[in-house]
C-alpha cells in the first residue's frame, strides 16, 4: 500500500514539476525584470546616497529570491544550497531595512537626538539625578521598552538595532548549520522528529524573529510621525510580506505535510515553497514600483560639479543704420543642468564606497525638493 502511494506521488510530481517550472519561471523573469528596472532608475538618479544605498540592497532582495527560487523549482538537488543563500541575503536585508529607517531620519545622530526629544516630551520634566521616577524609569528601562518605549530614549535605538543583529547573525549561523547537518543527513527539512536539527533551528529561528519584528514595531511606534512622509506602513507591509511571510509560508508547508495534508515525500515541500515565491516575488516587484519609488529623488541637486553646461551667445544690433551710437549688444545665456548620475559611479560608490559620494550634495538637494522625506540637512 506504502509503495502504491510513493508511485502515485512520484507521478503526479512528474506530471506538475514541468508546468510548475514554467509558470513559475515566468513569474521569476516578471520579478527580476521590474526589480531590475527600478534599481537601475535609483541607480540613475542617485541624488541621495544616503537612503538610496539601502533601497537599492532592499529591492535587490526580489530578484534574488526569485532567481534562487527558480533554479531550486528546476533542480531540486540544488534546494538546500539555494535557500542557505536566500536566508543568508534575508538576514541582511532586515537590518537594512531598519538601516534605511534610520537613513531617513537623518543618521543614528539625529535619531538619538530625536528619541531624547520624545523622552523629554513624555516626562515633562527634565532628567533629575535624584527623581525617584525617573530613577524607577532607568532601572526598569528593558519592561519600559514593552509598555512606554518613548520614555527610555536613545535606548530605544539601541534595542531596535540590537534586535535586528541578533537576528542577523542568527539567521547565517543557522542557514550554514542547516547546511552542515544536511551533509550528515541529521537535518530532516520539513521533518518535525526530535532527532533531527529541523525542530530545533526552527523554535530559535521564530524567537529571533519575532524579536527583531517587534522591535521594529516599536521604533516605528515611537517615530511614525517624523516616518510619515516615506509612506513607511506601506514599505514595512511590502517588506514584511517578502521576510516574515516566507518563512511562516515554509513552516506552514512543513506542518501541513507532517499533518497528512499534503504529500510528505520527496521535493514535494520545497518544490511549492519555492513555485509560490516566484509567484509571490513578481507581486512584491509590482508593489516596490510604487512603494520604493525613484520619484522623490528626481530633482536637481543643489551643487554638482561638471553636471552644468553653459552656452553664451552674443550679438550686436543696430537701431538705425549707419549710427554707430545706437548700437545694441544682445546676450543670450543657455544653461542645461543634468541630474543624476552615471549608474556605473552609483554602482561604484554603492559598492567601494558605502554610499558616500556626493552625501552632501544629495542632502542638500533633498532640502530643495519638498515631496522628499523629512531629514535633517
Amino acid at each position: 500500500m506504502a509503495s502504491t502511494d510513493v508511485s502515485a506521488y512520484k507521478d503526479t510530481y512528474g506530471e506538475l514539476h514541468q508546468p510548475a517550472v514554467i509558470i513559475g519561471g515566468c513569474f521569476a523573469i516578471v520579478a527580476v525584470v521590474l526589480s531590475i528596472l527600478l534599481i537601475f532608475h535609483h541607480l540613475r538618479l542617485y541624488t541621495n546616497p544616503a537612503e538610496q544605498k539601502w533601497i537599492v540592497a532592499i529591492v535587490f532582495m526580489v530578484p534574488v529570491y526569485a532567481t534562487e527560487s527558480i533554479i531550486a523549482l528546476w533542480n531540486p538537488q540544488l534546494s538546500l544550497v539555494c535557500d542557505t543563500l536566500r536566508n543568508c541575503y534575508e538576514a541582511f536585508a532586515l537590518y537594512t531595512f531598519g538601516s534605511y529607517l534610520v537613513a531617513c531620519l537623518g543618521g543614528e545622530k539625529w535619531v538619538i537626538e530625536l528619541l531624547e526629544n520624545e523622552k523629554q516630551k513624555w516626562l515633562n520634566q527634565p532628567w533629575l539625578e535624584g527623581s525617584d521616577e525617573n530613577q524607577g524609569l532607568r532601572q526598569r528601562s528593558f519592561i519600559n521598552f514593552f509598555c512606554r518605549p518613548y520614555v527610555i530614549g536613545r535606548d530605544v535605538f539601541t534595542i531596535e538595532k540590537f534586535g535586528l543583529v541578533q537576528y542577523m547573525i542568527l539567521k547565517t549561523f543557522c542557514a550554514f548549520l542547516a547546511f552542515l547537518l544536511e551533509l550528515f543527513s541529521v537535518y530532516g527539512d520539513g521533518e518535525f522528529k526530535w532527532n533531527y536539527g529541523y525542530p530545533y533551528i526552527t523554535i530559535v529561528l521564530n524567537f529571533s524573529q519575532m524579536w527583531a519584528l517587534y522591535c521594529l514595531v516599536q521604533f516605528y511606534s515611537v517615530m511614525h510621525e517624523r516616518l510619515k512622509p516615506i509612506r513607511p506602513l506601506a514599505k514595512f507591509i511590502s517588506f514584511k510580506a517578502i521576510v516574515f511571510a516566507t518563512w511562516w509560508q515554509g513552516v506552514g508547508i512543513a506542518l501541513l505535510c507532517a499533518f497528512g495534508v499534503l504529500p510528505n515525500e520527496g521535493k514535494f515541500q520545497t518544490g511549492l515553497q519555492d513555485f509560490l515565491i516566484c509567484i509571490k516575488m513578481a507581486i512584491a516587484a509590482v508593489a516596490h514600483v510604487f512603494v520604493f519609488s525613484a520619484e522623490p529623488y528626481h530633482f536637481i541637486p543643489a551643487s554638482d560639479q561638471g553636471r552644468v553646461t553653459t552656452k553664451t551667445t552674443k550679438a550686436e544690433l543696430n537701431l538705425k543704420e549707419d549710427d554707430e551710437d545706437n548700437r545694441v549688444m544682445l546676450e543670450k545665456k543657455e544653461t542645461w543642468v543634468s541630474s543624476g548620475t552615471s549608474v556605473t559611479e552609483s554602482i561604484q560608490d554603492i559598492v567601494l564606497k558605502g554610499g558616500q559620494r556626493n552625501l552632501e550634495t544629495g542632502c542638500q538637494g533633498c532640502c530643495i525638493d519638498n515631496k522628499s522625506s523629512n531629514r535633517t540637512c
